[in-house]
């Protein structure tokens, strides 16, 4: 059977799994900020955390929980949908802990690509830290069910990576850190691009077989960089930044799925619908995509602190803070996100080398 028939076949059947089945589905999240849980909440020295109100104040109980919006991530939103849990933070749990075996999330705020993005976090867990984090998690496996049901069980689950918006926002854009002025833009994308391949690669090889990739979303339209320009408006050579990376990221998934047996990778293009949220809010219920609910101030990392004012209706903002979707934002994006994942086909490709 032909590649792409292959995919799809994959991705409806992770969508319409009956309830009575659903809980054998597992997933494995990695990312950012936009996906994490809770993971920085147990790094003592981290200053990407968001475990402080106003953050959580509409996720159930009202608490913070270590997600950087008022509500759910667009993975809470997703994993609902499929009619499972979703997945607990890796630092909550320790190798026995049997929530190993249902999916794991080891996302984390100030993430990337690059090991040296997000530095000036101190403590944050890169995409090389949960890939090596994941790679844990298998020997514990392993050891909890044997070496066949552990490697059936990671064949078999589905993972979700969104990583890459720190890359540019706390690295390339910052004027202070060395690789925006060490590169060309060309150059910092082919690095990104370069060491992004080796990663999922080494999923590949610890046993991931179906990856949804999520393309980055307009960047430059953002709270954090439209303070940038004298009339706030969306800073377009950022736009066009993020374009070409998601560009080359399908490029790469498409030569991996050629190469990599047994792969079934899909890339999970969102940027039109983000752009159009933000450009025509009042089309999905909103009335304001320029600026935050919270009142931040973007020249102290743009985060919602304690001190700060919220807005009197949370359901009329596209975002929350200065980086992040509000809830209802991420209701929607999660929407569009899940029927992406559903409709792709993608282009046939030839079948792995072995």
């Amino acid at each position: 059977m032909e590649r792409y028939l292959v995919v799809l076949i994959v991705v409806i059947a992770m969508v319409m799994i009956p309830c009575s089945s659903s809980a054998s589905l597992v997933t494995f999240i990695f990312g950012d900020s936009l996906t994490e849980v809770g993971n920085n909440n147990y790094l003592q020295l981290s200053l990407a955390k968001s475990n402080y109100p106003h953050y959580g104040v509409d996720f159930n109980g009202g608490k913070a929980t270590g997600r950087f919006t008022n509500g759910r991530t667009i993975g809470d939103i997703i994993s609902d949908k499929l009619g499972i849990s979703s997945p607990p933070p890796y630092l909550s749990l320790s190798p026995t802990d049997d929530a190993i075996l249902k999916g794991v999330n080891y996302a984390s705020g100030g993430a990337g690509i690059l090991n040296e993005t997000g530095l000036y976090f101190i403590e944050r867990l890169s995409f090389d830290d949960q890939i090596k984090n994941f790679e844990a998690t298998k020997q514990s496996m392993k050891t909890k069910i044997g070496d066949e049901a552990a490697n059936k069980l990671c064949n078999e689950a589905v993972y979700f990576i969104g990583i890459g918006s720190n890359d540019y926002v706390n690295n390339f854009l910052q004027p202070f850190l060395e690789d925006g002025q060490q590169y060309t833009h060309d150059e910092f994308l082919g690095l990104l691009i370069s060491t992004l391949g080796e990663q999922l690669t080494r999923l590949h090889q610890v046993g991931a077989r179906k990856m949804v990739f999520h393309g980055l979303g307009p960047l430059g339209c953002i709270p954090s960089q439209r303070a940038k320009s004298s009339r706030g408006q969306c800073l377009g050579q950022v736009n066009l930044w993020v374009q070409q990376f998601n560009s080359k990221v399908k490029k790469l998934i498409a030569t991996l799925n050629a190469h990599l047996p047994s792969s079934q990778l899909i890339f999970a293009d969102t940027y039109q619908a983000v752009l159009d949220l933000i450009e025509n809010p009042s089309a999905y219920g909103f009335k304001v995509s320029n600026t935050s609910c919270c009142n931040v101030d973007t020249k102290l990392g743009g985060l919602c602190l304690p001190n700060s004012k919220l807005c009197s209706n949370r359901s009329d903002y596209v975002f929350w803070d200065a980086f992040h979707p509000s809830d209802a934002a991420n209701v929607v994006l999660a929407e569009h996100f899940f029927s992406t994942i559903i409709s792709k086909s993608p282009s046939p490709a030839p079948q792995p080398s072995h």
